[in-house]
């Protein structure tokens, strides 16, 4: 049996260390899809960013291939995905405002009310924009 820093199998609440993958007990756990849905958010964003600099870069060099690509962000495949965009940013904010208030201020129990409530107002905001975008 181990007892090391993340708690082994005595119980701890740290990622197992054969698999390297967090005890099914916290997979099921709301706040353990909120940390999922968290860095989810940003692997997206992060993959989004290059395409997001080609664009401005078309902006500086290229006006007409810009105008070509603005006329493609009209279809309504990009409208949805520019709705994934928008929840993909809400959710990556809300979830690091979670964290930082989790880290720095004293929180009572009901951590999964909170998360549950970023997620609604991430969901509710980037509905917003879609609805403005069609």
């Amino acid at each position: 049996m181990s007892s090391g820093v993340n708690g082994g199998m005595n119980g701890g609440g740290g990622m197992s260390r054969q698999s390297g993958r967090a005890p099914a007990r916290i997979r099921g756990h709301a706040l353990w899809y909120a940390h999922f849905l968290h860095r989810l958010s940003g692997v997206g964003l992060a993959l989004f960013l290059p395409l997001h600099f080609w664009v401005l870069s078309l902006a500086l060099t290229n006006v007409a291939a810009l105008d070509g690509f603005l006329a493609f962000t009209e279809l309504p495949m990009v409208k949805l995905a520019e709705f994934g965009l928008v929840f993909l940013l809400a959710v990556h904010l809300f979830g690091g405002l979670r964290l930082m208030a989790l880290e720095w201020l004293p929180w009572p129990a009901p951590h999964k009310t909170l998360a549950a409530g970023t997620l609604a107002v991430s969901a509710f905001l980037s509905g917003i924009f879609f609805l403005q975008a069609i």
